[in-house]
């Protein structure tokens, strides 16, 4: 297949490039070459999609089978490039999020949820993550002839992962030492390697699939306590982990998802359903997932490699504790359970 990838050179859509180059496709990215290093076989094409003049020129006199749209995030942005590459590739595949079905995670997710309600030419200001993907289905969907994949992805890890969740647990863990760990070890997750998302979206574009996913983990393939015991076993740490109760945690001003990667602070209805998306569907046409041990020990090696000067790999998401503020809350737990 010709497959043109809209980024490509970042976490799961460099992953994508991968996979399809491992397959013999014949690969186009598209992108300003600002976030990462082009993937060698790939043929690189320099643009900005918010550009017209620039969309106009990587449509001009070419044809793909597939475009695999990994950096799509404003509506009207998306809608732009549907509506230009459109006759030029027989399938528009948007990669989503989970987030974008209506209601979730406070209310459960279902194979048939409808997604928020955000108009197709969205601009930046006019909703969050979630609502703003989608009205980029929506703007694909209403702005792309041909077939539409729409792929919504649950809790990405895995190598070259550009938002330091999984690699700033994995550098802490492997300084050793007394690790703060959130709430309750025995808490259920739901998480899939982007790998297995790259081979489930184009195992159905090559089929010309056109429907939607939510793809992600089994729920429960995995706990909090396990997940950070895979860490400490995979980098061969001699981690201590101090699991510390949600309340007290969120009385010393902790800050969920970031602060501490993948808490959500104590349980609530806000976020019941976080970890319970249904994958029937996706796994009914061919999902499958690798053990999260697998996840956890290849992103070890691949994060081995990165210079430690450099470790703070998507830093700007500004993920993870301070040392001192977590020897502090260490500390104030010490003393209140003395």
């Amino acid at each position: 297949m010709r497959v043109l990838v809209i980024g490509g050179t970042r976490f799961l859509g460099r992953t994508i490039v991968e996979e399809a180059l491992a397959r013999g496709h014949q690969v186009t990215t598209f992108n300003r070459g600002q976030s990462g290093a082009d993937l060698p076989g790939a043929v690189a094409v320099r643009g900005d999609r918010e550009v017209t003049a620039d969309l106009e020129r990587l449509a001009d006199g070419h044809t793909w089978d597939l475009v695999v749209d990994t950096s799509g995030y404003v509506p009207r942005v998306v809608g732009e490039s549907a509506r230009t590459l459109s006759g030029h590739v027989a399938t528009y595949a948007f990669i989503s999020s989970v987030s974008a079905i209506d209601g979730f995670p406070g209310k459960p997710a279902t194979e048939s949820s409808g997604v928020w309600d955000c108009a197709p030419d969205a601009g930046p200001d006019d909703g969050d993550y979630g609502v703003l993907k989608a009205g980029c289905e929506r703007a694909v969907e209403q702005g792309f002839d041909g077939n539409v994949l729409i792929v919504q992805p649950g809790l990405i890890l895995g190598p070259y992962e550009n938002v330091g969740r999984l690699p700033w647990w994995l550098n802490r863990i492997s300084q050793g030492g007394p690790v703060l760990a959130p709430g309750d070890p025995g808490t259920p997750m739901q998480l899939v390697d982007a790998r297995d998302v790259a081979v489930f979206t184009l195992d159905q574009a090559e089929l010309g699939t056109a429907s939607r996913f939510a793809v992600t983990g089994p729920a429960g393939n995995t706990t909090y306590g396990e997940w950070l015991e895979l860490g400490k076993e995979a980098t061969g740490s001699d981690a201590e982990f101090v699991w510390v109760d949600d309340r007290f945690l969120v009385d010393q001003e902790v800050g969920t998802w970031v602060e501490l990667p993948l808490w959500g602070g104590p349980p609530s209805d806000e976020v019941a359903n976080f970890w319970s998306v249904p994958t029937a569907k996706a796994e009914a046409a061919g999902l499958r997932v690798r053990p999260v041990a697998e996840t956890v020990r290849d992103t070890w090696a691949w994060l081995r490699d990165v210079p430690e000067a450099e470790r703070s790999y998507g830093a700007k998401a500004l993920h993870g504790i301070a040392p001192e503020k977590e020897a502090a809350v260490l500390a104030a737990w010490a003393a209140r359970s003395a």
